[in-house]
């Protein structure tokens, strides 16, 4: 991996992981800094503190979004040695409690498309989360107001998001997406337009969000995923209603056919009460 630290707004920073276009954010404040998500591997975890350390040398608190692994397999390596506090939603922290499962799911989510990451995944030591998020939580970071909030189910049950309103940040993890369709292998996509919604009430015009994936984006865009999601939840609810199979409900939806399985599949089991 070879990234650095991108400046968004006054002592708001982002790295975009390379390989699968992660992003991580990074808040400086006086004396203190907060890294949001941990990438991968240990190998990852520790070029990306190379890269913080480039930019501060204050001690950091971590944030995980969720608990999938680009977005937390760093944490031994960031938050282990010194110990430094590690917050995530309690789905979260409760998923991350069972390091073997989370190994054997990554390594069979990447292995064909990229192995030698899959191997490296496969033999990671994870650490999971100290401190737990229900609803939301405060944190000062150097004197500047952080907070962290579950915006309800979505991408995951467990998603978190870092709101930095002194300069109009919004970290959103994959509640919203840049570089690709958003994953709804783990989602609740009936309630995945209501979480987004509870995001615009937290944006301005001027808001920039940072997507679990790609670019960083404005409240426009997430207006217009948003639309999306409401689409694609209208058309499960109908599908389902009809006895339509989730194939069908995918070739008409929003974001592609194969995503759109996964969440009509999920869509359908959330009706079912089997989710």
């Amino acid at each position: 991996m070879t990234a650095r630290f991108v400046q968004v707004a006054d002592g708001v920073h982002v790295l975009r992981e390379p390989l699968l276009h992660v992003n991580v954010t990074l808040v400086v404040g006086d004396g203190a800094a907060l890294l949001v998500d941990t990438l991968s591997t240990a190998g990852q975890a520790a070029e990306l503190a190379a890269a913080a350390r480039a930019v501060t040398t204050a001690p950091w608190t971590v944030v995980n979004t969720h608990h999938h692994f680009d977005h937390c397999f760093g944490n031994a390596t960031l938050a282990a040695d010194p110990p430094r506090p590690v917050y995530a939603h309690e789905v979260t922290a409760e998923a991350m409690r069972e390091p073997d499962r989370l190994r054997r799911e990554a390594y069979a989510e990447i292995r064909d498309t990229h192995p030698g990451l899959a191997g490296e995944v496969a033999e990671t030591v994870l650490l999971a989360p100290t401190h737990t998020v229900h609803g939301e939580t405060t944190l000062d970071v150097g004197g500047r107001r952080v907070v962290l909030r579950h915006p309800g189910r979505g991408h995951t049950a467990g998603d978190l998001v870092v709101h930095v309103p002194d300069v109009d940040v919004l970290v959103a993890g994959d509640l919203v997406e840049q570089s690709g369709p958003p994953a709804f292998e783990e989602s609740y996509p009936l309630q995945w337009p209501d979480t987004v919604a509870e995001l615009l009430r937290m944006t301005t015009p001027s808001t920039v969000v940072v997507p679990g994936h790609g670019e960083p984006v404005d409240a426009a865009f997430v207006r217009a995923q948003h639309a999306q999601l409401v689409e694609l939840a209208w058309l499960i609810r109908a599908g389902h209603t009809g006895g339509a199979p989730p194939e069908r409900v995918a070739a008409e939806a929003p974001f592609g056919a194969r995503p759109a399985l996964h969440a009509a599949r999920r869509g359908y089991a959330e009706l079912d009460n089997t989710a």
